[in-house]
């Protein structure tokens, strides 16, 4: 039997608050925080973070669509941003933190539009879902001290997360 593993790309802000969410589940082989959907080719942090390189700040993820579905990342994605955010995302500002889903195939396409489809209907929110839908374009792994951050720099990351008023969000939002 040969494993099959597929992606899946999503950006929500801050790359560090994407990872933990997903790494706590079984079939998650891996997840990169990254850069995608710009127009400057091997960016490197710096120029992210100065808002100029068309990129988001992303968390690629690899997985194992026999034990984890798509629809269930997909899912978990949504419970992680506030989607009517288009300048970021909470005390993250500028183009790098907005939210978009990278879809790899037609099928992640029908999926994420369907799902963002039917949370705008839930009328969740008043106002508008901004999220985009874009068909995956070349990902770019950032720098090494900015993987597994959440292990590497437990106490950071939470100060982080707490000062940036996600949980917060999520809290109000969708629990």
């Amino acid at each position: 039997m040969t494993e099959q593993f597929e992606l899946a790309t999503f950006a929500g802000g801050c790359f560090w608050c994407m990872v933990k969410p997903f790494d706590q589940w079984d079939g998650v082989k891996s997840i990169i925080s990254g850069y995608t959907g710009g127009n400057v080719p091997k960016p490197n942090y710096e120029e992210i973070k100065a808002g100029e390189t068309g990129h988001y700040e992303a968390v690629q993820i690899t997985y194992d669509p026999e034990i984890v579905s798509y629809q269930t990342i997909l899912d978990l994605y949504w419970l992680q941003i506030d989607p009517t955010d288009p300048d970021g995302q909470f005390h993250d500002r500028g183009p790098q933190y907005r939210t978009a889903i990278f879809y790899h195939n037609e099928e992640q396409k029908q999926l994420a539009e369907q799902s963002k489809k039917a949370l705008e209907q839930s009328n969740k929110f008043s106002k508008p879902i901004v999220t985009k839908i874009l068909k995956a374009m070349e990902f770019y792994p950032a720098e090494e001290y900015h993987q597994d951050f959440y292990k590497k720099n437990p106490i950071e990351y939470q100060q982080d997360r707490e000062q940036s008023g996600r949980d917060e969000f999520i809290s109000k939002y969708w629990k």
